[in-house]
């Protein structure tokens, strides 16, 4: 009896790439619509900050007072279901009081680590320009490392971890000006406007109606994501595809940067990395598993806008960062 030759199993076919997943792009559109319950006309801003989630980067919130800076990131807390601490910089505020440090317990005559309040998901240093350079420095290894170390002994921070620092843009006397190096760390910087006519009219009846700033779930805030979702939507951004092209493109405008002639500072390599990063979040959450010339454009000024510096000379005759940025990508040839 002949035997017959049994079929070979075809081998599998390549997987097809996955965009974006529906389920969690509107997780994180819910978190808007939570957020929106307490804070009005930030949307831009509540974008930016899930942007910073999704690349593990940290935010620098300019803003003049009384633009919700504070009630923005409880909120996003609340309805992440993450943990949060706030921290109130101070001339006198010493870095132990943001990291931790021991502390002497007599009833075991040993010394014991005591958590500072960097021990959370969402830290907000409020007014991180009113401390000294040496306190600002503290969240340093927290911000590039995610840890802190304490007599030699380095200890986590949870995951996520993100640095929310506020300024205000219009009070100097009594400020201490991040250094560069600081600067350069913070993944995005992201100025909070003061509301339209309309949107400031829909604060004051909210108040009227008996809306209590302090009391988030009297609101209706709701936790309607979380950590796990966080963490998906990451490896997902992390698949996002970049072409050679788009790369070349971002590299282009940060190189345009340093030879503007407005500008002492441009922007260094990490930058971007940080340009590459944010237009992949970006695109993720516009539904597409490819990054756009669009996509640089849209996150070139609240990614740049912080790491470049003007010239004195510049400044005296009223050019902006901003203006420069503009420039910067009206120059740059656009890929096809």
């Amino acid at each position: 009896m002949v035997k017959q030759p049994q079929p070979q199993h075809a081998p599998p076919a390549p997987a097809a790439p996955t965009g974006p997943s529906l389920e969690l792009r509107s997780a994180l559109a819910a978190v808007r619509t939570e957020v929106a319950k307490a804070v009005v006309g930030q949307d831009a801003a509540v974008t930016g900050l899930l942007i910073a989630l999704l690349c593990r980067g940290h935010v620098l919130l300019e803003g003049v007072p009384g633009v919700a800076k504070t009630l923005l990131v409880r909120t996003l807390s609340a309805a992440l279901d993450l943990d949060t601490k706030r921290v109130q910089f101070t001339p006198d505020l010493m870095p132990g009081d943001v990291t931790g440090s021991l502390v002497y317990d007599a009833r075991t005559a040993e010394f014991s680590f005591r958590q500072g309040p960097v021990f959370t998901n969402l830290l907000l240093a409020d007014e991180i320009n009113r401390t000294p350079p040496k306190t600002q420095a503290s969240l340093l290894e927290a911000m590039e490392e995610r840890q802190v170390s304490v007599d030699g002994t380095p200890r986590r921070l949870p995951d996520p971890f993100l640095v929310i620092a506020t300024q205000n843009p219009v009070e100097y006397e009594g400020t201490y000006q991040l250094p560069e190096a600081q600067l350069d760390r913070f993944l995005l910087k992201l100025t909070l406007p003061l509301p339209e006519r309309d949107q400031e009219i829909e604060v004051l009846q909210r108040h009227a109606a008996g809306f209590d700033p302090r009391d988030l779930a009297g609101a209706g805030v709701r936790p309607v994501a979380g950590v796990a979702v966080l963490g998906r939507a990451r490896d997902e951004v992390a698949r996002v595809q970049v072409s050679r092209e788009v790369l070349g493109y971002a590299v282009d405008v940060c190189r345009a940067t340093r030879q503007s002639p407005s500008l002492a500072l441009g922007v260094s390599p990490r930058g971007a990395t940080a340009l590459l990063a944010t237009s992949r979040a970006w695109a993720w959450l516009s539904g597409r598993g490819y990054v756009t010339p669009d996509d640089v454009k849209a996150l070139a000024h609240p990614t740049l806008r912080h790491r470049v510096q003007l010239r004195a000379e510049a400044e005296l005759e009223g050019v902006t960062t901003e203006s420069v940025l503009d420039t910067v990508l009206a120059a740059v040839p656009v890929p096809r």
